[in-house]
């Protein structure tokens, strides 16, 4: 009796392993099928479209509508805040009262920055920001900005941003191309292309500021 019982063990546990371990996506025989399959729908699951639709037009009656898309307003981990400014005159002056979120960068990442640049932006603006990229030297199409003049280098980072992320004057939207943490780089990598500012006028500057706070006072 003993020796019975131990090969019907024997079977029922090879049986079991069999049934089982079929294949990874099709495991077999499942214990508990309520711990292994889990009621709510997930985004890349198979679904019986004869129950479930994620077509809004075919949503009621006895199917479930099932919406893949994220929650409106919500954004993927890592990634910048929306930028809600809108694309009008009003919104290019607001733009000048955004800062840079990007303080600093490291070596790796103005690296790629300028791998970025070099892509989408030197074509007409030049490696070195001169505005004499193959595009502008061609003499096909003009007025191409040389970003290390005054005018850009006085231009506050969110106009920058706004202008890449909108277009501006012959320049279209780079929104598609670039994500809002790379446009944010690429302004960051702008400034260092640009001249640095002279002794003489870090001290106009610094005269110009302690006497507006002079009169303040």
């Amino acid at each position: 009796m003993k020796k019975f019982a131990t090969i019907a063990g024997m079977v029922l546990l090879m049986w079991v392993m069999f049934t089982g371990c079929d294949s990874k996506r099709k495991p077999g025989k499942i214990y508990m099928p309520d711990m292994a399959y889990s009621r709510s729908y997930e985004t890349y699951a198979e679904y019986d479209s004869s129950i479930i639709t994620n077509d809004p037009s075919d949503k009621g009656g006895n199917k479930i509508y099932y919406n893949s898309q994220p929650v409106a307003g919500t954004i993927k981990r890592g990634e910048l805040f929306p930028y809600t400014i809108p694309n009008d005159t009003n919104g290019y002056k607001l733009s000048a009262t955004v800062m840079n979120p990007i303080t600093e960068m490291t070596k790796a990442e103005m690296d790629e920055t300028a791998r970025l640049y070099n892509i989408n932006c030197a074509i007409c603006h030049g490696e070195k920001g001169l505005g004499n990229g193959p595009i502008s030297t061609s003499g096909k199409i003009g007025g191409i900005a040389n970003l290390t003049l005054q005018q850009y280098i006085d231009m506050a980072d969110g106009t920058m941003f706004h202008s890449l992320t909108y277009g501006r004057n012959l320049m279209g939207s780079y929104a598609s191309q670039l994500d809002r943490k790379q446009r944010w780089m690429i302004v960051k990598y702008i400034r260092s292309l640009q001249p640095k500012p002279t002794v003489e006028a870090a001290k106009a500057v610094a005269k110009t500021d302690s006497t507006a706070i002079a009169v303040k006072k």
